[in-house]
């Protein structure tokens, strides 16, 4: 059996709130082990609606401690990351039927001054007709409202936290189940997958859809619970011009949105469905597909059809058990329950939370454990970049034209997709190459053997799923051939890690 050695904490789970956790201590001087049974955001922190956004709609639920803190931090993390996070506009057609025009003006309103903003541009009122984004938009609908929230890479937040957990001397692994925890008179003694254990003076569950399994491996349990909710998406072409998102009301009070994703495609979603069936197994129906192409058809003059869907995800949302009578209701606030009888070692679980309020999440956690860890250093991620969030250049597109320079032989969208992914860490993973030809062999959808090779040294690849579907997003663009000569290829390399 391998002995780790012994840890301040050890935290199970690496989706959003994990990574988080682990970034967040490690900063504050606790050695942090941080170990996932998949991979990063393997689970829900990858199958989101990909956007750090106020969350307009929970208004409607007089949710306004956590609206308010979703929009403080949506301009806190675009400032650690705006290689990764990035401003988007959102055109709401105002439908009537649902909603009275003063209702979403008094939203908006809201919205725009709850959180104190300051770098996002304010709402605006827009005539659909005349405007250029009701272009695209049925002639019954005259007036809309357009307001702004932001775009994240969802997978690669994760990833960035962990490597920057790591960075600080965290240590991370991935494919890595929790066996057991017990406690005995030092804290915890933990045992995991492949013949490890660890010891921890406190022990943080954020297993997100799996949290109640982690209470039982640790021989606890909760008077709280989390409901499972499903959240589908599809992808289809891009069909509508212009950079903007939209969120259309549909008539069963839920909203949609329909957002610009990878160049030329759309992201459309979400459902909120109860789920009471395994995690690991969710997948989309065709209920649901018929559910988001009815409310596209609803609004714009040339709706994709079934067949103009590309690729689908769902996903598991472990919302905080409030007794809601819907889905939609349930909140998206989240909950700490801290398990420490006697004194004794504690036992810190994660329900709900949402990838907006993640790093406001990680530092409350923290605070919950100060008293087990008097030790720990104040918190400090509020203003402090992510992992290439240090552009060194004033804006996004500066840093690219200056990387275009300095690597004048890059293809234009070769160079912005390598910026997004590794912001000022994208000369570490171009290192010498001074051509095309120097990136390896070519798998299509921009995907190179140089990428591949660094995702899986430096961020945890381990399978080619994990740099296809949520290192590079490169499978959106690639062919299944395409696709299953990388897999092979992957297989066949047995890259070092």
């Amino acid at each position: 059996m391998t002995d780790l050695g012994s840890f301040d904490l050890v935290i199970v789970g690496g989706g959003v709130n994990g990574a988080g956790i682990a970034r967040d201590a490690q900063g504050r001087g606790l050695s942090t082990l941080l170990v996932e049974k998949d991979d990063l955001a393997q689970g829900t922190s990858s199958r989101s609606g990909k956007l750090v956004h106020g969350g307009l709609r929970y208004l409607e639920y007089y949710e306004f401690r956590l609206v308010r803190e979703a929009l403080i931090e949506r301009e806190v993390l675009l400032a650690a990351a705006p290689h990764i996070i990035w401003p988007m506009r959102f055109v709401l057609p105002h439908s009537p039927e649902q909603r009275p025009a003063w209702v979403i003006r008094t939203g908006l309103f809201l919205y725009d001054h709850l959180g104190g903003r300051k770098v996002l541009p304010p709402t605006r009122s827009i005539d659909l007709r005349r405007d250029p984004e009701g272009a695209p938009i049925r002639k019954a609908y005259s007036r809309g409202f357009e307001y702004s929230d932001c775009w994240v890479d969802d997978a690669r937040l994760v990833v960035l936290n962990a490597l920057d957990a790591n960075a600080r001397g965290g240590r991370v692994m991935t494919r890595t189940p929790l066996v057991s925890a017990r406690r005995d008179s030092g804290g915890w003694a933990v045992a995991l997958g492949g013949g490890a254990k660890a010891r921890a003076r406190a022990l943080v569950n954020a297993g997100g859809p799996w949290v109640g399994d982690v209470l039982s491996a640790a021989g606890a349990n909760s008077s709280k619970n989390v409901r499972l909710v499903k959240g589908s998406h599809i992808v289809t072409r891009k069909f509508w011009p212009g950079e903007q998102a939209y969120l259309l009301q549909n008539a069963d009070k839920r909203v949609i949105f329909v957002n610009p994703y990878a160049g030329d495609l759309a992201l459309i979603g979400t459902t909120d469905i109860p789920f009471s069936g395994r995690a690991e197994d969710v997948a989309i129906d065709e209920d649901e597909i018929g559910y988001l192409l009815g409310v596209l058809d609803r609004y714009f003059v040339d709706a994709p059809k079934r067949g103009d869907v590309l690729h689908s995800f769902s996903g598991v949302r472990p919302l905080f058990d409030d007794a809601a009578d819907s889905a939609s209701a349930v909140t998206r606030d989240y909950v700490f329950d801290l398990d420490a009888p006697s004194g004794a070692a504690p036992l810190l679980s994660i329900f709900g939370g949402k990838i907006t309020t993640y790093r406001r999440l990680a530092e409350q956690a923290l605070d919950k454990l100060k008293p087990f860890l008097p030790h720990m250093t104040a918190s400090w991620t509020d203003k402090a970049s992510l992992p290439g969030g240090d552009l060194g250049a004033p804006s996004f597109d500066a840093f690219v034209a200056a990387l275009r320079r300095r690597r004048p032989w890059l293809p234009e969208a070769l160079a912005l997709g390598y910026a997004r992914r590794y912001g000022s860490r994208v000369d570490a993973m171009l290192s010498d190459a001074a051509s095309v030809a120097d990136l390896g062999r070519a798998f299509g959808g921009d995907l190179f053997e140089r990428e591949a090779r660094f995702l899986a040294e430096r961020e945890w690849a381990r399978t080619a799923e994990d740099v296809l579907e949520r290192r590079t997003k490169a499978y959106l663009h690639m062919s299944a051939d395409e696709r299953a000569a990388f897999e092979a290829w992957f297989a066949a390399a047995r890259i070092a890690t």
